[in-house]
């Protein structure tokens, strides 16, 4: 059987189409980490601010009000494109700045969580977007 190089390169077409559509959906998570229906507010200083694709994060310490201990907090936010089309810039937060943050905190208990809503130290407020939903707290 001879196999021609039309048919060889469909095939091969098909298969970089695949392949393609396949990676970023085996990339995506969920946010069912998260306690979707518990949402907390806190206070703390960003120690670190990493604008980055898939996920922006901010790293942050809060004293924990209970204990009287600093945690360092993960937060994870939505990615780059979906925070500058609800109004965020890579340099809108710095290590340093004390932010006010509504979270779903992480099921497990640990200091992680998904970011709802942020204050900046000048007032100003921004969600995460819609696909993070909003907060329900103030």
């Amino acid at each position: 059987m001879r196999v021609t190089g039309n048919v060889l390169s469909r095939a091969a077409i098909l298969v970089m189409l695949a392949l393609s559509t396949g990676a970023p959906l085996a990339a995506h998570h969920s946010f069912a980490p998260y306690e979707p229906t518990l949402q907390i507010k806190f206070t703390g200083t960003v120690t670190r601010f990493q604008w980055m694709n898939p996920h922006v994060y901010i790293r942050m310490d809060a004293t924990d009000e209970k204990t009287g201990e600093t945690k360092h907090w993960l937060i994870e936010c939505a990615n780059p494109g979906i925070l500058n089309r609800v109004g965020w810039t890579f340099n809108m937060v710095k290590a340093g700045d004390t932010i006010t943050v509504i979270v779903s905190p992480l099921r497990n208990g640990e200091p992680a969580a998904l970011l709802k809503q942020i204050t900046l130290p000048d007032g100003r407020t921004f969600s995460n977007g819609g696909p993070a939903g909003p907060a329900t707290i103030e």
